[in-house]
């Protein structure tokens, strides 16, 4: 009788991992808001790490998280690392791509809790009287990200933290 169940647990775990297999690992998430402000005056928060305190969901998840920040804002090669508890993890931000008042490319390197590598876009389109802030990260989670996608819904979480930090951003950028 123990034999028959772990011979069913076996079949049943070589299925589902070929299952897991055969899905596409690459994923996109992204969400968008109006700012009632100029593209200008939003600009600064995507281009300066130091600015990420005030709005981002990331950094409110974790108050005492370590960072070091490596070059000037606002250029390419610039990077911030951190480290923070088990809600952020621990990896290294850079930009990759600034377009002053209208997009800013960031590459995500996590190590913690688990490797990925991932592409960031900020982008910033002027909308009646505001400007539209649209937030994305693509990436390949490989076979640990197909399996966690399986689980558990990856948009959903990262996608309402994307939400959070533009309520966030609207609510400083709007307030001063």
């Amino acid at each position: 009788m123990l034999a028959k169940i772990a011979i069913g647990l076996a079949v049943f775990l070589v299925i589902f991992l070929t299952y897991v297999s055969t899905r596409n690992g690459h994923f996109h998430y992204e969400r968008s808001g109006l700012i009632n402000a100029p593209a200008a005056k939003i600009y600064p928060y995507l281009s300066d790490f130091k600015l990420g305190h005030e709005w981002s969901p990331y950094e409110k998840k974790d108050l005492n998280m370590k960072k070091t920040l490596n070059g000037p804002e606002a250029t390419v090669g610039s990077s911030m690392e951190f480290e923070g508890n088990n809600e952020v993890g621990a990896g290294k931000l850079t930009f990759t791509k600034i377009v002053q008042n209208e997009l800013v490319g960031v590459h995500l390197s996590m190590t913690k809790p688990m490797s990925a590598e991932n592409e960031i876009e900020y982008k910033l389109t002027p909308e009646g009287n505001g400007t539209r802030f649209t937030w994305s990260m693509s990436g390949d989670g490989g076979f640990m990200g197909k399996l966690m996608g399986v689980l558990i819904d990856c948009e959903k979480m990262i996608a309402g933290d994307f939400e959070k930090g533009i309520e966030n951003l609207k609510a400083v950028v709007e307030s001063k």
